[in-house]
């Protein structure tokens, strides 16, 4: 099996002596799975500029004339050289073409696919983790520990410095997609050019407090309970333009993330490590939601996704009542978690 575990990407990728014909990176965070895409198709050529050497390559269209992409793999460039094919896939099978690539690795070229989210019985990832000529490769949202590294990397190629009690708010403020984090720290770097070092002052003039950050804020506090700051992230969420409907999706999610985890503390898991395993969680979050799973039983969960799901249905239905519906709905929940504490 040649698949890649997340936590060892960053390595592999890397390395000098990646010899993959086909590096497929997939998975649910789209910015990181193109920014790396991008830097390993940049880095196998001498001139990324050049598109002889550094070719595009539409999926679906691959997918249409699947001898397209071997075609393209062993041209050989006009003055040699390795040359890098990047396709990004579409909605259509590209397992034909990429096994017909595989069937006979070219040498002086790699093609690099990026995918979405795809499960472990998809064709293409499977076929990727089974060849010797190809690797798999996950890309997850990223975590306390990548980011920080990020964060390091881009100021320190900046010529700037960051202290731990500014690095700490930054951390705080980005999310979990790569590419919308790679935006905010290079708005960052840029306003702080010059200045040596990079301070909390400049982190909020700089950085948008995103609406994913007060929407956490509103879920966590409907789910442990927090009526008066539930009020005050739905009053917020509301004043910045964002959809009621969303904002109960959103819950609803959460909700059904609890409910998984919560079978795990029901088999014995210690409740720490349950919330572990709830993906994309950002890792300030966790003792809050650490106080929620020992809160919400499973019977309670099911019932506020089935209360959830009405409730987004019924925006959906009823839009001059959007707002009045969500926070209805938000209040039955932290009610019912004001409830069970109590006990």
């Amino acid at each position: 099996m040649v698949a890649v575990k997340a936590s060892d990407a960053e390595t592999v990728l890397r390395r000098q002596d990646l010899r993959a014909a086909v590096v497929l990176l997939y998975g649910p965070d789209g910015g990181l799975v193109s920014e790396r895409a991008r830097a390993l198709a940049e880095r196998s050529v001498s001139d990324p500029g050049d598109p002889f050497q550094l070719v595009k390559m539409d999926g679906d269209d691959i997918a249409g004339d699947p001898l397209r992409l071997a075609d393209e793999a062993n041209t050989i460039g006009l003055f040699g050289g390795k040359r890098a094919i990047r396709v990004r896939a579409g909605s259509r099978n590209l397992a034909p073409a990429v096994t017909t690539v595989l069937a006979t690795p070219p040498e002086d070229a790699v093609i690099v696919i990026e995918a979405g989210e795809l499960q472990k019985s998809s064709p293409l990832r499977v076929l990727c983790e089974k060849s010797p000529a190809a690797l798999a490769i996950a890309c997850y949202a990223d975590d306390a520990r990548s980011l920080a590294a990020l964060i390091d990397t881009s100021v320190k190629d900046a010529g700037l410095t960051i202290d731990t009690e500014a690095k700490e708010h930054l951390l705080g403020l980005l999310g979990a997609d790569r590419g919308a984090t790679r935006g905010e720290i290079d708005k960052l770097v840029l306003y702080a050019h010059g200045k040596g070092a990079i301070t909390v002052e400049d982190i909020e003039a700089v950085i948008g407090d995103v609406s994913a950050l007060a929407m956490d804020a509103a879920v966590d506090a409907a789910f442990t309970g927090n009526l008066a700051e539930l009020d005050r992230a739905f009053t917020r969420l509301m004043g910045e333009g964002v959809d009621a409907g969303t904002l109960l999706g959103y819950a609803l999610r959460h909700a059904l993330m609890l409910a998984q985890a919560r079978v795990g503390v029901d088999r014995g898991a210690p409740t720490a490590a349950a919330v572990k395993t709830m993906r994309g969680l950002y890792f300030k979050r966790e003792s809050a939601v650490e106080r929620q799973l020992r809160v919400w039983t499973t019977p309670m969960l099911r019932s506020a996704v089935v209360d959830l799901g009405a409730g987004v249905a019924a925006t959906r239905r009823q839009s001059g009542l959007a707002s009045e519906l969500a926070l209805k709905c938000l209040w039955s929940v932290a009610l019912a978690a004001r409830r069970a504490a109590r006990r």
